[in-house]
């Protein structure tokens, strides 16, 4: 797994690029603006655009994309920016000094020595427990075998 700041810096190239992305979508899909001091400029040098019905059209048609587009990237980016925030809040604090992480790994390390004593404990008690158990299935199987030639050895009753 990635550490935090990889996992970070893969979420904000994430967000930049739905944001390219959206942008993109509002290119193509949005509709015009209309600066009209400029329009008005550019209207005297360029002759009436015949095809001006035409692309009406195709903004009303698109114009349905573009409401589900809009949506669609304002979930995205906001969940990237709260996995962003997430992501900031986990990271160590500047509070978190080189002598408080040393402290830290020291205690850790007690703690794990303890488990480790506990455990040989725990695993010597299963091997005497083992043996027992073991001596016990020996002198049981014993016994059986002194009971079973004890029968044969014997003659029978006579009926």
């Amino acid at each position: 797994m990635a550490d935090r700041l990889t996992q970070l810096q893969d979420a904000v190239n994430s967000l930049a690029d739905q944001f390219c992305n959206a942008i993109g979508v509002l290119q193509q899909c949005g509709p015009p603006a209309s600066f009209s001091n400029i329009q008005t400029a550019i209207n005297k040098d360029q002759p009436a655009n015949p095809t001006e019905g035409n692309l009406t059209l195709f903004f009303l048609f698109f114009s349905f994309f573009f409401k589900e587009y809009a949506q669609l990237f304002a979930a995205l980016i906001a969940r990237t920016a709260k996995d962003i925030d997430v992501l900031i809040d986990s990271l160590p604090s500047e509070e978190s000094t080189a002598a408080l992480q040393a402290a830290s790994l020291y205690r850790l390390e007690e703690e794990n020595h303890e488990a480790a004593a506990r455990l040989e404990e725990v695993v010597y008690r299963g091997d005497m427990l083992l043996e027992k158990i073991q001596s016990a299935l020996a002198d049981i199987a014993q016994s059986q075998l002194k009971t079973r030639s004890g029968a044969h050895s014997q003659p029978l009753p006579d009926s």
